[in-house]
């Protein structure tokens, strides 16, 4: 089993930044792709963005291209998620999620890929 805390949440003025960690541990030697997802209330749980342990592959939601970074520190079993010029839209509870190896992209954005979740982190960007 892997265990993910996520960090980092909070209230943020429109046009801010947040950035949220998440720290692995357990089986992290299990999982490979590593992901961010959001859900606010009465919404489906929506992809992010995600990263892989081993190569650093990541794959961005096109609503947070340009605005979003996900990066990792493997000697930390940590992931970043750097958000910039957050909106009103931003704001939900974000989860951090591990899943295992996938040769290809398609996968990182399906919940099902997924079998670790965080408790999740608050966002909440006013305007």
């Amino acid at each position: 089993q892997v265990r993910l805390v996520e960090s980092g949440g909070g209230l943020v003025q429109a046009g801010g930044s947040l950035r949220l960690s998440c720290a692995a541990s357990g089986r992290t030697f299990t999982t490979d792709t590593m992901g961010w997802f959001r859900q606010t209330p009465g919404k489906v749980r929506e992809f992010v963005a995600a990263i892989t342990w081993r190569d650093g592959n990541t794959d961005y939601a096109d609503s947070v291209k340009g605005r979003f970074t996900i990066s990792r520190d493997n000697a930390k079993n940590t992931v970043y998620l750097e958000m910039n010029s957050l909106a009103p839209e931003d704001t939900a509870v974000y989860y951090c999620a591990a899943g295992g190896v996938y040769g290809s992209k398609r996968y990182y954005r399906l919940i099902s890929s997924y079998n670790s979740w965080g408790q999740g982190a608050q966002v909440t960007v006013s305007s």
